[in-house]
């Protein structure tokens, strides 16, 4: 089944940001162990809400 896409409709909803697994762990200060395995589960890119939703950080006590 297909369905019409209008191009305004496109243009509001807008892309995924796609970031590269290195860029994002440099980013948000992500160790070298947590770099790799984000890369192990999502190769060298994903997009920004993947990302997010798959790092964790360790806490910054005080």
């Amino acid at each position: 089944m297909t369905s019409h896409l209008s191009i305004a409709e496109i243009e509001e909803k807008g892309l995924r940001k796609v970031w590269s697994v290195a860029d994002f762990a440099r980013r948000y200060r992500l160790d070298t162990e947590e770099e790799t395995r984000l890369l192990k589960l999502l190769g060298p890119f994903a997009t920004q809400q993947e990302l997010l939703m798959n790092a964790s950080r360790a806490p910054r006590f005080r």
